[in-house]
């Protein structure tokens, strides 16, 4: 299977002040998917420019063609999965079936406490999604959808028409622990992870291809556990978190020689940072650009 290149552009710009630039770039650079973060804002991008995730999508369907558009990654730490299913059916009609929902259970940072709540613990964003995807799901593959749960209900909530991607758009599950990984292999069409974050700091590139190997042994547990066949789902590997931090970035001849590791574990996907100068993504422009248009074909 050949390998795929994906890009995600942070939402700090303005629409007309370099954003739809670079959305319009990406296609024309080739890249398989352009994701963005899904958050409120995001760490040291806090106290800058930082717009939202769905209109920015939005804006980037209408501009671009083949792309395909999609979150990297959606949370319940401040979305309900009514509102969001109805957002999401009208991205993906306006973009003509181009979406995918990258989501994963959120974390720790400004989203956690913005709406006002305490920062949930790690069991309790793991519940949240428990009961957020399967709903999700539902709302996104059913007319008319009630349910009464712990954390979200819906009465009598429509959908109609639904996605245009059929039974709904792909969901892109991020886990690395037992639930997730269950949660993944019963409602993802993809499975996203940023590789041992225990490791960033302090670990060795050998070390994280260690770990991520083991994620991906848990993840064909799962799937094992509910007779699926883990080989028909995407692995997607989201960059820039790994002890190899931006170093894959330096050159075509890193990159091809990261990614070669990474497609023998057995991803099917990998996804860079679009450049920010002077930011944990900083990277040369040029290089970045040669990596997109001609390490797939050296990956195969």
């Amino acid at each position: 299977m050949s390998l795929r290149l994906s890009t995600v552009i942070l939402p700090y710009r303005r629409w007309h002040e370099g954003a739809r630039s670079a959305w319009m770039r990406a296609e024309q650079l080739g890249f398989h998917t352009a994701y963005t973060y899904d958050h409120l804002t995001w760490r040291t991008f806090r106290d800058g420019p930082w717009f939202g995730a769905i209109p920015t999508l939005t804006a980037a369907a209408s501009v671009t063609e083949r792309l395909r558009l999609g979150t990297l990654v959606t949370s319940p730490n401040f979305r309900h999965p009514v509102t969001l299913a109805k957002e999401l059916i009208a991205l993906d009609d306006i973009s003509g079936g181009r979406i995918t929902l990258g989501i994963g259970a959120g974390g720790t940072g400004f989203d956690a406490t913005a709406l006002g709540q305490e920062a949930w613990s790690p069991r309790e964003r793991a519940d949240r999604l428990a009961e957020f995807v399967p709903l999700l799901d539902r709302l996104l593959t059913e007319d008319t959808v009630s349910h009464e749960g712990t954390f979200y209900s819906a009465e009598e909530a429509r959908n109609i028409p639904g996605c245009v991607q059929r039974p709904r758009l792909p969901f892109a599950v991020a886990a690395t622990g037992p639930r997730g990984m269950r949660l993944a292999a019963r409602h993802g069409q993809a499975w996203v992870t940023t590789g041992d974050p225990k490791l960033y700091e302090s670990g060795t590139p050998e070390q994280s291809v260690e770990a991520l190997r083991g994620q991906l042994g848990k993840l064909a547990d799962a799937c094992t556990a509910i007779d699926r066949d883990v080989a028909g789902m995407d692995k997607i590997l989201l960059t820039g978190f790994t002890p190899d931090r931006g170093r894959p970035l330096e050159s075509l001849d890193a990159f091809v020689d990261f990614a070669g590791r990474h497609k023998e574990l057995g991803f099917t996907e990998i996804v860079i940072h679009w450049p920010i100068p002077d930011s944990v993504f900083a990277a040369d422009e040029k290089v970045f650009e040669r990596i997109a248009m001609e390490a797939p074909a050296q990956l195969g």
